[in-house]
């Protein structure tokens, strides 16, 4: 049986995989940033009542996967997380202190995709992704 959540009404299972970049897909997510970044997300996940179950980062995109109230629109939860992630990265990584509103760190779209029963196939994509990419990568230098 699934791992249902409840509200005041209702019983829920709502996971999605979210995929988005930072801004012109630039490689910056490496280093004290992708050390960082998990626990900046997780941080703003809760604020909005959600939970990343899995997730990984790759220096040029961030894969999610995230169990979103129905309570919340999808567009609204990624929006905030987006958003708030690129202001704390800017006042941690770029000495950006008082009345910061965002030069934009993750380009304006997403992707979205609802889970549902395939959820171990969208789990093991998102562990294997890093390995998955240099292994096309290397395929790409014999073309």
């Amino acid at each position: 049986m699934k791992d249902y959540k409840s509200l005041k009404h209702s019983k829920w299972y709502c996971k999605y995989h979210v995929v988005w970049i930072p801004k012109y897909r630039k490689k910056v997510i490496y280093g004290q940033l992708r050390r960082e970044l998990g626990s900046i997300l997780h941080g703003l996940a809760k604020q909005k009542e959600c939970e990343i179950e899995e997730g990984h980062l790759m220096t040029d995109h961030v894969h999610m996967l995230i169990s979103i109230p129905p309570k919340f629109a999808v567009a609204q939860v990624v929006g905030f997380i987006k958003g708030k992630s690129a202001i704390q990265i800017a006042r941690q990584f770029c000495g950006k202190k008082r009345n910061y509103n965002g030069e934009k760190f993750g380009a304006r779209g997403y992707f979205a995709s609802t889970v549902g029963i395939d959820e171990q196939t969208v789990r093991a994509y998102i562990r294997h992704q890093e390995k998955e990419d240099q292994r096309c990568e290397q395929m790409d230098l014999f073309d």
